[in-house]
């Protein structure tokens, strides 16, 4: 399902792959920033899944579509979108397990995993964590300079968590230094 990267798609900067897990619809997004600062969408996409189809074979399904997604795009970190409550139990029960499977395969591979609540990712990428889906991908056009919106929605959602990790990181490297500097 996806081509090897090569080495005119990456200028070797970090690369973040922001994921927002489902079972049904699993979306993605690399965005790569360089020295400049500037973020550059590297791939955006959503793995999808037969609902009726076994649950193992789903998730055999997402596994192998996530194992050629990082071989091509080789993050240096890995945000997933992490979710308190469902209202539904089944979509909860799916959610978990497609995050789980994405977290253990990032861990496996040595890549940082982060997660972030939906409110943290609204107020990093739009300035409020009350945004709406609307707004979140007008965010992400912008800072991304795309000629549309991102589509489908939950492709646009992982593309703002991992521009959420993008804001986020750098900060939260300065805290982790000044507390091992402070305990020098």
């Amino acid at each position: 399902m996806f081509a090897p990267k090569s080495d005119t798609q990456s200028g070797g900067g970090f690369v973040v792959l922001g994921v927002d897990p489902g079972l049904t619809r699993c979306g993605y997004a690399a965005i790569e920033v360089g020295q400049s600062r500037v973020p550059a969408m590297l791939k955006l996409g959503v793995v999808t899944t037969d609902v009726s189809a076994a649950l193992p074979d789903r998730l055999a399904t997402l596994q192998a579509d996530f194992e050629l997604l990082m071989d091509e795009v080789r993050p240096d970190a890995v945000a997933v979108e992490q979710v308190f409550f469902q209202n539904n139990v089944r979509t909860a029960m799916g959610v978990g397990q497609a995050s789980g499977l994405v977290l253990a395969m990032a861990a496996r591979r040595g890549i940082h995993v982060v997660q972030y609540t939906p409110s943290q990712v609204k107020s990093a990428v739009t300035g409020s964590g009350t945004a709406n889906k609307l707004q979140v991908q007008q965010m992400v056009q912008r800072q991304l300079k795309l000629r549309s919106l991102p589509q489908p929605p939950d492709a646009a959602d992982a593309a703002a968590l991992a521009l959420c990790h993008l804001a986020v990181s750098p900060l939260r490297q300065s805290i982790a230094r000044s507390t091992v500097g402070a305990r020098s």
